[in-house]
This record gives C-alpha cells, sequence and structure tokens, in this order.
C-alpha cells in the first residue's frame, strides 16, 4: 500500500484552513465582554450574560475541534515524511497503511467541519452581541445570521460531498 505527495499537500491545506479558523476563534473571543451595548439602541436588545458565556463556549469547542483536526493531519504528514525519507529511490511515495490514512484524513476532515459549526454557532453570538438579540428583530442582525447560515451552510456541504467522494473512491 502507498500514498503520494497529493496526500501531504491535502493535509498542509487541511492545517492551513484550521489556522485561519484558529484567528477567527480568538477574535470572537476578544469579543465576550459583559455589559456590552449592542448597536441597536434598544436596551432590550442587548445581549445578555448568557449569549456571553455561550460565546465562549462555543468558541473553546470550536478551538477545540480545529486544534484535534490540525494534530491528526500533522501526525498523519509526519509519518508520510519519515517513510518517505527511508526510500530515497521513490521520492513521492512511501508505503503506510492505507486504512489508517483514510481514517485519520476523515478525522481530521470531520474535525474541521465541527469546528466550521461551532465556530458558525459563536459567530451567531457575536452577531446578537453587537447587533442586537435575533428576538428582537433586528434586521441588521437577521440578515447577518441569514448570509451566515446560507452561506457557511452551504459551503460545508460541497465540502463535506466532497471528502465523501474522496474517501469512497
Amino acid at each position: 500500500m502507498s500514498t503520494t505527495s497529493v496526500h501531504v499537500t491535502a493535509l498542509d491545506g487541511l492545517v492551513n484552513v484550521n489556522s485561519l479558523f484558529t484567528i477567527a476563534v480568538f477574535v470572537g473571543l476578544s469579543l465576550a465582554t459583559p455589559n456590552q451595548h449592542s448597536l441597536e439602541n434598544n436596551a432590550a436588545c442587548d445581549a445578555g450574560i448568557d449569549v456571553a458565556r455561550k460565546l465562549l463556549v462555543f468558541e473553546v469547542v470550536s478551538f477545540s475541534f480545529f486544534l484535534f483536526s490540525s494534530l491528526v493531519a500533522q501526525g498523519l504528514k509526519l509519518a508520510i515524511n519519515l517513510l518517505n525519507s527511508k526510500d530515497v529511490d521513490e521520492a513521492f511515495r512511501a508505503h503506510i497503511n492505507l486504512k489508517v490514512l483514510r481514517l485519520g484524513m476523515m478525522g481530521s476532515a470531520v474535525g474541521s467541519v465541527m469546528g466550521c459549526l461551532f465556530l458558525m454557532l459563536s459567530m451567531i453570538n457575536v452577531i446578537e452581541i453587537r447587533l442586537g438579540m435575533l428576538s428582537c428583530g433586528s434586521k441588521s442582525a437577521v440578515h447577518s445570521v441569514a448570509a451566515l447560515l446560507v452561506l457557511v451552510s452551504s459551503a460545508l456541504l460541497v465540502y463535506i460531498s466532497t471528502a465523501i467522494y474522496a474517501f469512497m473512491h
């Protein structure tokens, strides 16, 4: 059983994307300040401490999934690269258990998807803190959340479909 540098490139891409999302997590954490007033000019529309608490929880869970995904991908890359260094004649091929590689790549992909879902939930909390609670009917908040849900869900659907297709073939 063998693999090529294509797998290493795919794992590199996954780690790079996870790094960008991790930056977004820390930006979200910086917005979790209690008693912050929204831009809605209505005190009843201000997010309470429970929204800030949920934001923090979602950010930490999201970070955990991204870290899990990146560490699994880095471990697979390390194994492939170490195995490549043993075989000088075949610089772009390494003998690795294909089942382990596929399982690791799928685990890493699942970690990224779960991280994205929790990051999306935390962004909804950021929107409620900054623009006002959705329950108040703030047009800005509703439109922002709708755009976030449609775009991220669509992107995740494409990513999941592609990952499943690659896993099956």
